[in-house]
């Protein structure tokens, strides 16, 4: 257990306010040790953050969901989370390639200042 990072170190490593750590120890997302009343992480809970951390900023994940991942019971309901994610997903993706293929149009775009009666941006 000598491997243990405080607190404000891990807040420090993966960019996020302390208190959003403790916010998430609230949410029974974390299980820090205490070491003389403060909080520190072992290696698996650095993990834990680091994965928090991806599904909160890419996968455009709630805490609930996110509980929901971590806590996996016998249930789909997990499974159910992920496919609608995924669904979510697409379609801002999809969102975001159009709007990519527009803007790279917009660079050889005949319409001038006028870019909202251009067909290609009408057809998105």
């Amino acid at each position: 257990m000598d491997d243990l990072t405080p607190v404000r170190e891990v807040a420090e490593r993966f960019g996020v306010p302390i208190s959003t750590l403790h916010y998430w120890e609230r949410r029974g997302l974390l299980t820090p040790h205490r070491r003389s009343g403060r909080r520190h992480f072992d290696t698996e809970q650095l993990y834990r953050v680091a994965l928090i951390k991806l599904l909160r900023e890419t996968g455009l994940m709630s805490i609930e969901e996110i509980d929901t991942l971590l806590h996996r019971s016998g249930t789909d309901t997990w499974q159910e989370t992920i496919h609608g994610r995924i669904a979510t997903l697409d379609a801002h993706l999809a969102r975001l390639q159009a709007a990519h293929g527009y803007l790279t149009h917009l660079l050889t775009c005949r319409h001038g200042d006028a870019l909202e009666t251009c067909p290609a941006f009408r057809a998105t």
